[in-house]
């Protein structure tokens, strides 16, 4: 039997420290690369670029050959749920996701029974990219948690402070469960079938996880992120998972202990003491570098990621940002951010 082949950052994942801190980028096949933005020309539309394999291919690789990186993350968007459910979805250049709102009755409509066959598409990206990348890459596959999912199909929008969702949450309790059941489950199909599409580790994005109390988060970030790890591990057994609950602050560690997640992302605003200081030393952690530093670079950049990568040399870590990579990052302080990971 040939030997299997060791991929730093999946090592990471399930908790091995490694000599150097493997890394990735958030957003990492973007706005910010030229050869993306002339990719994007090719499709009609946003969704239409996550819906065909042969561009999503070329733009998750583009990162990978110009950067020194450890894994490549599927192109596609966490809005491709809701799509596949049936709600209207639409991207709007300059306004972002634009989508129906829904109400109680939208709720009860929602159709799961086809999402896998809507999402067939990239089923075939993650294949495709399976067979293209080198045997160290790590590939991970990734999708929006149900929070930070239903507080678009509610709003209609990305929002500041998710006050429609939060009030709706609140005052229709039932159907809120209802919206959030449907999410818990497709998401466990989607992230089942990616890993069966060749995924080595997938990332739960609860990109809103701020704004919400405790007795909210409880019910609205840790349960659903807890019932999806459970649920996807009775069909892929020991699946390896991220959980990226940005904002979630003095709740870091109850929802990683809650959840089961097998690796933490944290986000810029948590000061790096605290983690080491509240959460246990073997949990692998992830990030967590202000996008804003990338786009300065120079020192401002440069003594924060060797803060960090101090920080964190005595625990698994998988270096990142703290959030995704803005359009306006040079790639040159990029290739910087890079060399001096790579030093370490």
């Amino acid at each position: 039997m040939a030997p299997v082949p060791h991929k730093p950052l999946l090592a990471t994942v399930l908790g091995q420290r490694q000599e150097r801190p493997p890394m990735w980028i958030m957003r990492q096949a973007g706005r910010y690369l030229p050869e993306y933005r002339e990719t994007r020309t090719k499709a009609a539309n946003f969704l239409e670029l996550c819906y065909t394999p042969e561009l999503a291919v070329e733009v998750t690789l583009q990162p990978l050959r110009r950067f020194d990186l450890d894994a490549a993350i599927l192109f596609s968007d966490i809005l491709v749920i809701p799509d596949a459910l049936g709600q209207s979805v639409r991207f709007a250049t300059g306004e972002g996701p634009l989508l129906e709102p829904l109400d109680e009755k939208a709720i009860d409509r929602l159709d799961g029974a086809r999402a896998l066959e809507h999402l067939a598409p990239v089923f075939e990206t993650l294949r495709r990219l399976r067979a293209a990348l080198p045997p160290e890459k790590t590939l991970i596959g990734f999708c929006g948690a149900p929070w930070t999912v239903a507080t678009y199909m509610l709003g209609g929008r990305g929002s500041a402070d998710q006050w429609t969702a939060r009030r709706f949450a609140l005052e229709h309790p039932k159907a809120f469960d209802r919206l959030i059941d449907v999410l818990v489950k497709t998401s466990i199909d989607y992230l089942a079938a990616q890993f069966e599409a060749g995924a080595d580790v997938v990332q739960l994005f609860e990109s809103w996880a701020l704004n919400l109390d405790d007795t909210s988060f409880a019910r609205q970030v840790i349960e659903p992120n807890r019932r999806i790890v459970e649920g996807l591990r009775q069909r892929v057994p020991n699946a390896p998972v991220i959980g990226f609950p940005r904002g979630a602050a003095g709740n870091l560690r109850h929802f990683a202990e809650t959840t089961g997640v097998n690796a933490l992302g944290i986000d810029f605003s948590t000061p790096i003491d605290f983690v080491n200081a509240h959460l246990p030393p073997d949990l692998p952690v992830q990030g967590n570098l202000d996008p804003l530093r990338l786009v300065v670079g120079g020192e401002a950049m440069e003594s924060q990621a060797r803060a960090i990568l101090s920080a964190f040399k005595n625990r698994p870590h998988i270096f990142n940002l703290g959030h995704g990579i803005v359009p306006e990052t040079p790639i040159g302080h990029v290739e910087r951010l890079i060399e001096i990971v790579k030093a370490e």
